[in-house]
């Protein structure tokens, strides 16, 4: 993955995922995040009562995106991306724990199970390197 799409995505600390729901409407919803850039997943909690939680559990397909916390509007930079939220006995929660109370330790007290998102696609707009400057990344051209 390009180091400004990791850098970036590092910096951030919230994502708004879109996922769909039982008639084929979109329901999006935000969380905090954190980032396994070397195997490119994205870890969130998330309440098992939560009307997404059981959305995904239906249909794992995602699309979501990511802006800055702190908004510049004169540099636009932003990521939008889509994955798959993988179960939660799936072998890449492994590492989520580690990953997301490092980043979110209070989270520790609160109730709900990790979840991953794993990316297949990103596309980021970055004006700071160019007017409308777009950076992408497939995981399907760069994993194999």
């Amino acid at each position: 993955m390009n180091i400004q799409l990791i850098e970036f995505l590092q910096q951030q600390t919230t994502i708004t995922v879109c996922c769909i729901d039982e008639d084929g409407s979109p329901w999006c919803f935000s969380c905090f995040y954190t980032l396994n850039s070397k195997e490119a997943l994205l870890y969130y909690k998330s309440s098992d009562a939560a009307r997404h939680t059981s959305l995904v559990k239906n249909n794992p397909l995602v699309a979501g995106t990511v802006l800055p916390d702190k908004l510049n509007k004169l540099m636009i930079k932003g990521i939008q991306f889509s994955g798959i939220v993988l179960q939660p006995e799936h072998d890449a929660l492994k590492d989520a724990t580690k990953f997301y109370y490092a980043a979110h330790p209070m989270a520790l007290a609160m109730q709900g199970q990790l979840w991953t998102v794993q990316l297949n696609y990103i596309k980021m707009t970055d004006s700071t390197l160019g007017f409308a400057k777009k950076l992408s990344w497939n995981r399907e051209e760069i994993l194999g």
